[in-house]
């Protein structure tokens, strides 16, 4: 049966909007918050109805909401993300799989899936989703916004739910360039490395990945944006192939989700939806040495990744193999998707560098979001390169 389509919301929604302060950068902009950060008065459910029914409401904002509304936003509304973000699909089993405006009938992509939906509806001005293997990166792409995957560390997860914390980081949407920069004034802390950009590397074994249309449809807006990206070079980024980056990701995110969450899972063996069911199965199973060896492996790529991607240096690849699958797809489907895909996030993920996904086309109507990875705390400067290349998205294959 297919998942059932619903609204971006959790049914535990805000009674009222919060509204932030009267003055601020972001005064007069409404933003929608997944279901992870802690609001004032509200539990955070993690898009499992069980892990929300043991929670108790927070006394406290989480960092992100307090930053927000102390900046002017107004939260408008609680979204839907899935079970414990272990997926990139959008798919939740209890509260529904948020409609994705921009390409009825497909996935928006995960686990960020309702902060995109509302986003790509127009609900909001923007909207805050989390970024562990891909969370608002797929989700940008399959929705045709803006997204950032921020430097690991530099926004304050204090209050908010984790996943696995070696690859945790905030991140958020818009439709508008100049919003998507705005909101980055406000949450970005840490350290920042300002450099012009002066390097362009065509990451060629990320396009090795991809559908023919996707490569064809990226390679046009390349071309079309020449003036205002230096000239191009090529590389492979992964020298024993991302496959090997994949695996070690998916061991570490495995053992590190196993435990934050795997204790309530014994105890509880709450009810999950498929594939996620599975996926904390195989997390169970997954050792500390296991988890030791990935993490040489993380060690070495994060290392080669930053040795390449040193400031004033663009990585530029697809965000997505392919444009959002149908809901309706087989389980299959999704997961032949999700390991695909993370060849591709993992590699952003194992270097804790900054990602954006700008909207920059539609194949066949459905969005494909083009990718930039930047240097670390280079965030800002990824923020100013969408406003400045806004002007080219749109193009249609």
């Amino acid at each position: 049966m297919s998942p059932r389509i619903r609204s971006a919301f959790v049914p535990h929604d805000l009674k009222a909007p919060i509204k932030g302060a009267s003055t601020g950068p972001l005064a007069g902009l409404s933003v929608v918050i997944k279901d992870m950060y802690d609001i004032v008065g509200e539990r955070s459910g993690g898009g499992n109805p069980d892990w929300l029914a043991a929670q108790q409401p927070a006394t406290k904002n989480a960092s992100v909401v307090q930053k927000l509304l102390d900046a002017g936003a107004t939260i408008t509304g609680k979204t839907i993300c899935d079970e414990f973000f272990y997926s990139l699909a959008g798919v939740n089993a209890h509260y529904g799989t948020p409609v994705n405006p921009r390409a009825p009938g497909r996935l928006p992509g995960g686990s960020s899936s309702g902060s995109a939906s509302a986003a790509a509806s127009d609900a909001c001005d923007f909207a805050i989703g989390s970024d562990t293997g891909g969370s608002v990166r797929v989700p940008a792409s399959f929705c045709g916004l803006y997204g950032i995957r921020t430097t690991h560390g530099r926004v304050d997860l204090t209050g908010a739910m984790h996943m696995a914390g070696s690859f945790d980081v905030a991140g958020w949407f818009s439709n508008a360039p100049g919003v998507f920069r705005r909101v980055g004034e406000v949450l970005l802390g840490g350290t920042s490395t300002a450099a012009p950009v002066s390097k362009l590397i065509v990451l060629d074994d990320a396009f090795a990945e991809v559908d023919a249309d996707i490569a064809a449809l990226m390679n046009a807006a390349l071309a079309a944006m020449s003036d205002e990206l230096p000239k191009a070079s090529h590389q492979r980024i992964a020298p024993d192939g991302l496959e090997m980056w994949r695996e070690a990701f998916r061991i570490i995110q495995a053992r590190e989700v196993w435990n934050a969450y795997g204790d309530f899972v014994s105890r509880t063996k709450p009810n999950f939806g498929p594939g996620v069911a599975d996926r904390f199965a195989a997390a169970a199973t997954i050792t500390e040495e296991a988890a030791a060896k990935a993490r040489v492996t993380q060690e070495r790529a994060r290392d080669r990744i930053r040795a390449i991607a040193t400031p004033g240096t663009l990585l530029v690849m697809p965000t997505c193999p392919s444009v959002a699958p149908l809901v309706a797809a087989p389980l299959e489907v999704h997961e032949s998707f999700r390991v695909r895909v993370m060849r591709m996030t993992c590699i952003s993920g194992l270097s804790g560098l900054p990602q954006i996904s700008i909207p920059i086309g539609t194949i066949g109507g459905c969005p494909a979001g083009l990718s930039f990875i930047g240097w670390a705390g280079g965030d800002e400067a990824l923020l100013d390169l969408a406003v400045r290349l806004s002007k080219y998205c749109g193009i249609e294959a």
